[in-house]
């Protein structure tokens, strides 16, 4: 384990020295996310504006959902600076061959092609992120109790895990299919859904939806519950979400492994 820390550790270095090669760069990548964000925060103030509340009795009124956006913004920065950049970059690994060098290093080939680029500028999402939970925390009606503070960075490992595992499977993709940057973007289109409360998908199209999405593809488990757990009363509820999530988490790795397993020794070389 120890090796693997100190090698992720020297990709992480590599990649940072590259981006601060470039800083301008680096700077220009930082802002046009900050600024993304900041629309979309602006957009909710607005929303709030007109509504007391995301959905009639759902508890998500402005400061709960803020809490509930940052949270989102933690999760999915730490995906999109730790494991994306490396996935995007396997497509183009498959078609040249540089998949060949990587199997036969004498490393974990699943840990090599997750983890050997860090875009350190995704970041920046993150860091706002947990400047927005610091300001809605403390506006909460209810403080969240110590157990809370226990279980979020917990439930922030297992939203994290989810999200890898669907990362590795879209990378298991790439190496049967050679291409598949419409998969991607599916990834991204199916991660929308985890970006606001699973209470707004209801009714005859929002039920079924919700059930997929919680069930099926647990998308719905990454920043629901440990936003809730933070920003709502700890219910029995909340302690089934819990323990979904944390069997979510386990099922997304155990799955991604082996079918990412599978891929490779379907995979034959570039040249073949």
């Amino acid at each position: 384990m120890n090796r693997y820390v100190a090698i992720f550790l020297t990709f992480a270095r590599a990649c940072l020295v590259r981006d601060m090669t470039f800083r301008a760069n680096f700077i220009l990548e930082c802002v046009t996310s900050l600024g993304w964000m900041s629309m979309n925060l602006a957009f909710y103030l607005l929303v709030f504006t007109f509504t007391p509340e995301i959905g009639k009795g759902t508890g998500w009124s402005k400061e709960p959902f803020f809490a509930f956006v940052a949270t989102g913004l933690i999760i999915n920065s730490i995906v999109q600076a730790f494991f994306m950049p490396s996935a995007e970059e396997l497509t183009e690994m498959v078609r040249t061959g540089g998949l060949d060098a990587v199997l036969v290093q004498p490393l974990d080939a699943q840990f090599l092609l997750s983890m050997h680029r860090v875009d350190f500028s995704a970041l920046a999402n993150g860091l706002v992120g947990v400047g927005l939970l610091a300001w809605a925390v403390p506006r909460l009606d209810q403080p969240p109790p110590p157990v809370a503070w226990l279980l979020y960075p917990i439930l922030i490992v297992c939203g994290v895990a989810i999200l890898y595992g669907f990362v590795i499977m879209l990378a298991a993709a790439t190496i049967l299919m050679g291409r598949n940057q419409s998969l991607y973007d599916f990834w991204f289109y199916i991660t929308n859904f985890s970006r606001y409360p699973a209470e707004i998908y209801s009714g005859p199209w929002g039920g079924p939806l919700r059930m997929l999405c919680t069930f099926v593809i647990p998308i719905l488990l990454v920043v629901n519950v440990p936003a809730r757990v933070i920003a709502q009363p700890l219910t029995g509820q909340t302690w089934i979400g819990v323990a979904a999530a944390v069997i979510a988490a386990a099922a997304s790795l155990v799955a991604s492994r082996i079918v990412f397993q599978r891929a490779i020794a379907a995979y034959r070389s570039a040249s073949s």
